[in-house]
């Protein structure tokens, strides 16, 4: 299990990364027309949010104190998927393609947090 959980770190990590770069190479709205309600600024603190969630989920393997930080970044990571759901739905887009996306994104964090948590500790 604990193999099992440092690879969906590893993927979820490297997903995010490549989410943080995106961002810092794309605005909201070339991105997605629905999630052009969020001011550049915001889109560029996620970022730097997501750029630091990908660094807490796999620093336990080079610093075993910071096991407590994984959780942590599953779930902002969750929150921040959840939030483009909940935008998108809130601008009245009816697509279903990105939220179904963003929401096996946050199931997955979800996952992890809750087996960091519970199931298979790393501290």
């Amino acid at each position: 299990m604990n193999i099992f959980l440092w690879i969906l770190q590893i993927l979820l990590a490297l997903h995010t990364v490549m989410g943080a770069v995106w961002k810092f190479s794309h605005s909201a709205e070339q991105t997605m027309p629905s999630l052009k309600a969020i001011p550049s600024g915001i889109w560029w603190a996620l970022a730097g949010v997501e750029l630091l969630c990908a660094l807490c989920l796999i620093l336990p393997g080079l610093y075993k104190p910071a096991a407590v930080l994984v959780p942590v970044a599953a779930t902002c990571i969750a929150v921040i998927m959840l939030s483009f759901c909940a935008i998108h739905f809130l601008a009245g887009n009816t697509d279903l393609g990105s939220p179904i996306y963003w929401l096996v994104v946050a199931a997955l964090c979800a996952f992890i947090a809750y087996a960091r948590a519970v199931l298979q500790p790393l501290g």
